[in-house]
């Protein structure tokens, strides 16, 4: 059976000062979580030090909000590999929809960070999804399916993550029906072409949705947004009520 990720994203938000906070009341609240699942946080690079130093030993999993495609060079802003591993860093998310709107990173960039990643060790979380345009103009599986094709060239199925993030759900309150979330989820394992990869449902995930969510037989876990940084909400979507599978 493949294991759930519960993954956070910080997004720009959390400073050292905050993130120590979030640590003391998280800590204690996943101490006792079942062992089918594992819980990654993705904190902007400036906590990503004072994260890993405060939840040692806790069974959590650090990620870097991107990674570039270079090991080092005249990329001002960026952030490398080595750079993450150096602070214990385990996973990278790439193509997350954010980079794709306000920077325009193209399909070939995120599958040039996705390949840096694995070569460095590091397990990328791919995130494709369509726009409230695209699924409204019957293109979501298109424009998906174009969005693994080229992301994936040449990457390692085996050492991966995909999180199907509908940017129509995203920040906005809305959720994708679960039994849609989990269709779309299926196709997506289909195409990258490992039944045994993980693939994540992203898009105003919260409390109240999870167990619907996880009860779900292709979603295997999450990437989590604004309820990630309330510790007390993401404690809870780590301790998703276990469904029973048919």
């Amino acid at each position: 059976m493949r294991k759930a990720v519960i993954a956070g994203n910080w997004k720009m938000h959390m400073t050292c000062a905050e993130t120590r906070v979030f640590a003391a009341v998280f800590r204690p609240l996943i101490a006792d979580l079942p062992n089918d699942r594992e819980v990654v946080i993705a904190p902007p690079f400036t906590s990503i030090p004072t994260l890993c130093r405060h939840l040692e030993g806790a069974g959590v999993q650090i990620a870097g909000q991107n990674v570039h495609w270079e090991d080092q060079g005249a990329y001002t802003g960026m952030i490398s590999a080595p750079m993450l591993l150096e602070h214990g860093v385990s996973h990278a998310i790439v193509g997350h929809s954010e980079p794709r709107k306000y920077y325009s990173e193209s399909d070939e960039q995120i599958n040039l960070r996705a390949r840096n990643a694995q070569r460095h060790g590091l397990i990328p979380i791919l995130c494709v999804g369509e726009s409230l345009d695209q699924r409204e103009s019957n293109e979501t599986e298109r424009v998906i399916h174009r969005q693994i094709e080229q992301g994936l060239e040449e990457v390692d199925p085996t050492s991966l993550i995909v999180a199907y993030e509908p940017i129509w759900a995203i920040g906005t309150g809305k959720t994708c029906a679960a039994e849609e979330a989990n269709r779309i989820c299926g196709l997506i394992r289909g195409w990258v072409g490992n039944p045994g990869v993980t693939v994540q449902y992203g898009g105003s995930v919260n409390p109240a949705t999870i167990d619907d969510l996880m009860a779900q037989p292709e979603i295997d876990g999450v990437l989590v947004g604004g309820a990630a940084l309330d510790p007390v909400s993401f404690a809870r979507i780590a301790n998703y009520q276990e469904p029973e599978r048919m």
